[in-house]
């Protein structure tokens, strides 16, 4: 089956993270957030993926490649000017032989992390006839959302797209991942900016048929800025998401990496990710809910708490970082202290 991540936005509501690495290759536990929204589709049969880049496209396709490693086979769409998500969906269907003219295919932010259960969501999506069905979510604060309201039959009757605060029609919010017969295609004009929620989603509702919602209390979480950001790392920890690591657990909630160099007197407490090839000087202490990424370096006396360190960042002697994100190839100078920092080389990232 088919599938189209949309990889395509600034991300400038994760800045500075975003500066030098588009949105979806954000890491998450050691891996971008578009690598777990690949891995979800795989899972669930949609393995023939394509996605629009834009804003620093050679990072994402540089990584994913074919997508071969992933399972997946995979195509890259790029776009010399944004076209908004229905208008990236819209130019990849006339770019390529892609879209088949009798077949679902899914639709997924590319800093959308969750675990929605799409075989279920497609079931639904075919019973009902539906031409459009969008996954909901119920959160405490709508007003960042795509917000929805049902009627009894789960058919949307109402959209409205980042209401004003305390003006929500409901608390059920749109979480960017969505199931589309063909015929959605024929809806959106060519060669323009068209939005999901602010044009495409309102023409649906005023032709009032087979535009659906499916109601999920599986995770999700919009990586859209620095606070989600942190919490998702937080999610995984509390086990309220799971997610394939690329190293191994070595304990209860302890996952190190291979060819890490850990200093016998060096504490580590768990739980926290540990990537490959780390190296954890003498008296070091990592402390709970901390992630370091590939080939960081925690140099003699140094304190991670907390924190989440890209790869290759180094913390040298005798510095702490207290709940810090860290970017790549960052260097953290000797006896420095830094609470609730975001830290960012100002190069690119070698990925």
């Amino acid at each position: 089956m088919k599938a189209m991540i949309l990889a395509a936005g600034v991300g400038s509501r994760l800045d500075p993270l975003t500066r030098n690495v588009p949105k979806p290759m954000v890491p998450i536990v050691n891996q971008p957030v578009m690598e777990h929204i690949v891995r979800l589709l795989v899972a669930h049969g949609f393995s023939d993926i394509v996605a629009n880049t834009h804003y620093l496209a050679d990072q994402i396709e540089g990584y994913f490649n074919d997508g071969h490693a992933l399972g997946a086979d995979m195509l890259f769409n790029r776009e010399a000017e944004l076209l908004g998500t229905a208008g990236g969906l819209k130019r990849v269907s006339e770019n390529f032989d892609f879209f088949r003219p009798d077949e679902t295919f899914a639709v997924v932010g590319g800093d959308d992390l969750t675990n929605i259960d799409l075989t279920e969501m497609l079931r639904v999506h075919k019973a009902k006839g539906a031409i459009a069905t969008i996954a909901l979510a119920t959160v405490a604060d709508p007003s960042q959302f795509g917000v929805v309201v049902l009627e009894k039959n789960s058919a949307i009757s109402r959209f409205v797209e980042k209401p004003a605060p305390g003006t929500a029609p409901s608390n059920m919010v749109n979480t960017g991942v969505y199931l589309f017969e063909p015929e959605i295609l024929d809806l959106i004009p060519s060669g323009q900016f068209y939005d999901f929620g602010k044009e495409l989603f309102p023409l649906l509702l005023e032709r009032q048929s087979g535009f659906f919602g499916f109601s999920t209390d599986d995770y999700w979480r919009d990586v859209g800025n620095l606070s989600e950001y942190r919490e998702s790392h937080d999610d995984f920890f509390a086990g309220r998401t799971a997610f394939q690591l690329n190293v191994p657990q070595q304990s209860d909630n302890l996952w190190i990496g291979e060819g890490c160099h850990i200093h016998p007197t060096a504490k580590i407490f768990a739980p926290c990710v540990i990537g490959p090839r780390c190296q954890i000087g003498a008296h070091a202490v990592i402390e709970e809910r901390s992630v370091l990424g590939e080939g960081c370096i925690i140099e003699e006396n140094a304190r991670v708490s907390h924190s989440i360190l890209w790869a290759r960042s180094v913390v040298e002697a005798d510095s702490e970082l207290v709940k810090c994100i860290v970017g790549f190839d960052c260097d953290v100078k000797t006896n420095a202290a830094v609470f609730n920092g975001t830290i960012i080389s100002p190069h690119k990232p070698t990925l």
